[in-house]
């Protein structure tokens, strides 16, 4: 049983026929996602494949262009939220600077965590899976305390500055599947804001560097990334963190150039540079993803989906990269932005008098 407001104002809002369909959508990938965190315990060769391989690379890209579908079936995000649907959040609504610590956490998270991609997590499907398992107890465990989306979904996930930095022009925006009325757990809310960026929510000094390294940081982190090999056997500890030195020279460097920029440019151009620096960084990654997926990576097996190096040329490689790359430019800088929010913010609650349904599956 799920609880789910059914009194709305707007048809934008879901039906109770959209709500259980949204339902069905967010078991059927829930299940995908056990079935492939299974694999990565038990069957790890394919757990890799088809966590890292698969799953991963399609993302950047979904969180351009609707980055909110994947806000509403995120299997991780389903978990966290059981505790709020089920009615045994206690609610609480997070500061303004525990909200700021918390997103400088996960930005400092995601450059702990990717980098060891390279030393661990890419041959250990077993080690992926804790790591899964790990961030699953921590969100459930903050959202049994705090309101919705406000302690994981959008403050503590590692992935949620790249949503940021990445969804500021989506293609389309849907429905809310899970917060049945909005509390204004988080204000600004990420998934309510028209073309959000990591400085919208700018109030703390915690925010300011979390944005900061977010968008001046990330293109040369994942540059640098990609220049590092998977290790299959760890000798030392100074080889299990040599995996950080390139991608944090890329990191510095481009962060340094975002600095630079950003002292020099007007007010104005502010919105367009942090667009700039967005599709660097996912052309970056697709750049060298590409390549990796199809057998022409750096690293000959690292990153392999299946090996076409005998079915097509190099050429075609290169085009489909190019024009991933002249895509990504295109839709985040020079195409206008469309004002659209990544989900249609549900009407405002009342948090001592909920009007409440119960849906049945």
């Amino acid at each position: 049983m799920i609880t789910q407001r059914l009194n709305y104002k707007s048809g934008d809002q879901l039906s109770a026929r959209s709500i259980l369909i949204w339902r069905i959508v967010q078991t059927a990938v829930w299940l995908v996602g056990a079935v492939i965190l299974t694999c990565l315990l038990f069957y790890p060769t394919l757990g890799v494949l088809l966590y890292w391989n698969i799953l991963i690379p399609v993302a950047p890209a979904l969180f351009v262009l609707a980055v909110g579908v994947w806000r509403n079936v995120c299997p991780l995000a389903t978990t966290t939220l059981l505790p709020r649907h089920l009615g045994f959040s206690q609610r609480r609504k997070l500061s303004v600077k525990q909200l700021g610590m918390l997103n400088l956490a996960a930005v400092i998270a995601l450059f702990v965590i990717v980098p060891l991609r390279h030393a661990l997590f890419n041959n250990n499907g077993v080690a992926t899976g804790i790591m899964i398992i790990a961030m699953a107890v921590i969100g459930v465990t903050m959202s049994f305390f705090f309101e919705w989306k406000s302690a994981w979904c959008s403050s503590l996930c590692p992935i949620h500055p790249v949503e940021k930095l990445y969804g500021g022009n989506v293609l389309f925006k849907v429905p809310n599947a899970h917060c049945d009325n909005c509390m204004k757990c988080v204000t600004p809310c990420p998934d309510s804001t028209q073309n959000v960026h990591p400085k919208s929510s700018v109030k703390t000094d915690h925010q300011k560097i979390s944005a900061f390294l977010i968008i001046g940081g990330l293109p040369g982190f994942i540059w640098g990334w990609f220049h590092v090999p998977d290790e299959t056997q760890l000798t030392s500890i100074s080889a299990f963190f040599s995996v950080y030195e390139m991608p944090l020279i890329g990191l510095a460097v481009t962060l340094t150039i975002y600095a630079v920029l950003s002292s020099i440019i007007q007010q104005r151009y502010e919105r367009k540079l942090i667009s700039f620096f967005a599709a660097s960084g996912v052309s970056c990654y697709y750049w060298f993803r590409i390549p990796s997926l199809f057998g022409f990576g750096k690293f000959a097996t690292d990153g392999l989906l299946v090996n076409l190096r005998d079915v097509m040329p190099g050429w075609s490689i290169t085009a489909i990269t190019v024009a991933t790359t002249a895509f990504f430019f295109y839709w985040l800088v020079a195409h206008k932005k469309n004002k659209k929010s990544w989900l249609i913010r549900p009407e405002f609650g009342n948090k001592d008098k909920p009007l409440v349904q119960k849906l049945s599956a």
